[in-house]
């Protein structure tokens, strides 16, 4: 696997007219990685995805991918591939003739095999001779991906492409993403699916008014300390609720309601407490049978970097 960056991003600014997308963005993506790209709506995702696409380029800094700087000039950087808004695809034209004719715009060919191959891995073979303008909004987003497969690229850059999927889709979708990262091949993935990216990502930089409020890994934000309530469900509730309220650092909340049959209980804590209350449930004998944050750490994460950021404008 190559050890050249996809990409590196220094102090990349962008405006249009008196509006500033990006404000001193850095963005490092390394080979093989899966990079979530987070923010609000105007936050400056697409912007800097089309940037990376080569449908726009930087005011100012320093932009290299795949090893390679990027010039003044519109074009995508040989071996980078993917869409932003949606992939663009022909409506009366079926599934195959759709990639072939993407083939050809982009001087790659027609070959039969690469585009069958592309079908087969988005899970479209069975509809790849129906036209278009009959597939669901999941269905184009899968289509969209197998377009940006057809070339092989080292680079895919992806704008929320498991809208529309269903549960199924989804989880096709994330599988082929996987395996391309393991691979090598490295993807820059933007998404408002908290649990896509988190499902996906081992890193991610969140975007608030055009700059970078947090980027690394996603285990960090979990580690910075915060307080998130989080759903416990056991095999004694009353015990649990007793234990909790004794260990400290954790603050026993509303009853959390029904959950599969069972009482939830909700607690409010970090990391460390919570942890040891975990310790304390297994040593009293109290199963442990769910555990999770009623909000994510990214989620909560973002609306907290994004709201500080809002507020310092």
């Amino acid at each position: 696997m190559s050890r050249v960056a996809a990409v590196r991003a220094r102090g990349i600014t962008r405006s249009f007219g008196d509006v500033v997308a990006l404000d001193g963005v850095d963005l490092d993506v390394a080979p093989g990685q899966i990079h979530g790209l987070v923010g609000p709506n105007g936050a400056g995702k697409t912007t800097l995805l089309g940037l990376l696409l080569g449908l726009a380029v930087a005011d100012g800094g320093r932009l290299e991918i795949l090893g390679r700087p990027v010039g003044r000039a519109l074009a995508a950087p040989a071996g980078v591939a993917g869409f932003v808004d949606g992939p663009g695809l022909y409506p009366s034209l079926t599934a195959r003739q759709n990639l072939a004719a993407l083939a050809a715009l982009r001087g790659q060919g027609a070959r039969s095999a690469g585009i069958d191959d592309a079908l087969d891995q988005v899970g479209l073979t069975d509809v790849a001779d129906d036209r278009v303008h009959g597939f669901s909004l999941g269905m184009r987003q899968r289509l969209g991906l197998g377009a940006a497969l057809l070339g092989r690229p080292r680079l895919l850059v992806l704008d929320e492409p498991a809208n529309g999927l269903d549960p199924a889709g989804k989880r096709h979708v994330h599988g082929v993403l996987t395996r391309l990262a393991a691979a090598g091949t490295s993807v820059v993935l933007s998404s408002h699916r908290m649990d896509d990216l988190e499902a996906l990502c081992s890193e991610a930089t969140i975007l608030a008014t055009g700059r970078v409020v947090f980027s690394g890994p996603l285990r960090k934000l979990a580690a910075e300390n915060r307080e998130l309530d989080y759903r416990l469900v056991t095999s004694d509730h009353r015990a649990a609720r007793t234990l909790a309220a004794e260990t400290a650092g954790v603050a026993v909340l509303d009853e959390g309601g029904i959950r599969y049959g069972a009482e939830v209980l909700a607690v409010r804590a970090r990391v460390p407490a919570l942890d040891d209350l975990v310790a304390r449930l297994v040593h009293a004998g109290v199963a442990v049978r769910e555990l999770a944050p009623v909000v994510s750490p990214m989620e909560s994460a973002f609306l907290a970097l994004t709201e500080q950021q809002e507020a310092g404008r």
